[in-house]
């Protein structure tokens, strides 16, 4: 089978820096993809970025529970006080408490992929912000949103631990059971979708000081079919630092996916980088 790899750019539309990095990297010959959020603040700007590389850039829905407001009425995902999302720590406790209503889940993901829509954009995937898609109580909502929105594909987190790096790898057991505690609760006729989505690749490269390096390894890694490769460029700013502390990393990620030596890895030959409207 021949190698598809789809590398797909998290928080367009996060901040202003975000989106230019996420541009550069794509101009590069590297970004295939990316995830757009809808309801942070860069988002109309990243919109008329995405629309002036259609149909190069494929966009999907990265949905966010985490940050900032919803676009609904969400009890069970917000703070009484304040009208915000609850922190990806207090949502992951009240999903595993059983206090997350799947029909508030269901209404803002329903949103979301709206709102996305609205904007001219045909949602080609859908992941979330900080993965909080994986958590029990949440992904069988958003399963069914995207099946009823005709989503092809839904990220699959399931990255492969290493002894290389204990911090990442601990992320990745916990992704690895949230999703299998979270997958008991989704309706039988959405399994497939979640069952298809490629390899999932790229949380050893988060806040990785040598990210060109740890590319060039991956890359020639890879397993045979298609692989998602999560990257998160971007440039720091002050409506970044407002909101996320994953800031000055993501400048090494948009260093390391334009490096002359990745882009001649990516242009070998054994390698097809596609967007996952082309899977």
């Amino acid at each position: 089978m021949s190698r598809l790899l789809v590398i797909n750019a998290d928080d367009l539309g996060f901040s202003p820096g975000v989106n230019r990095g996420i541009i550069e990297a794509h101009d590069a010959g590297s970004v295939s993809s990316a995830s757009m959020m809808v309801n942070t603040p860069a988002f109309a700007e990243a919109v008329a970025l995405a629309q002036s590389r259609r149909p190069r850039l494929g966009v999907g829905l990265h949905l966010n529970l985490v940050t900032g407001r919803p676009l609904t009425d969400a009890p069970s995902l917000t703070d009484p006080r304040t009208g915000q999302f609850h922190s990806l720590g207090e949502l992951a406790r009240r999903a595993l408490s059983g206090r997350v209503r799947a029909d508030d889940v269901r209404r803002e993901c329903d949103a979301q992929l709206r709102a996305l829509a609205a904007a001219g954009l045909v949602a080609t995937h859908l992941d979330s912000h900080r993965h909080a898609h994986a958590l029990p109580g949440i992904l069988p909502a958003v399963a069914a949103s995207a099946h009823e929105a005709g989503v092809h594909w839904v990220r699959r987190p399931l990255d492969r631990p290493s002894v290389s790096d204990a911090v990442a790898s601990a992320k990745m057991l916990a992704l690895h059971a949230a999703w299998r505690r979270a997958l008991v609760d989704v309706d039988r006729a959405h399994l497939p979708l979640l069952a298809r989505a490629p390899y999932f690749r790229g949380i050893m490269l988060q806040g990785n000081p040598n990210v060109e390096a740890r590319l060039l390894h991956l890359l020639d890694h890879l397993p045979a079919g298609p692989t998602e490769l999560m990257m998160h460029p971007g440039y720091d700013d002050a409506t970044l630092a407002a909101q996320d502390p994953y800031r000055h990393e993501r400048e090494r990620e948009v260093t390391g996916l334009s490096a002359p030596a990745v882009r001649a890895r990516l242009q070998r030959g054994d390698i097809r980088v596609v967007s996952f409207a082309e899977l």
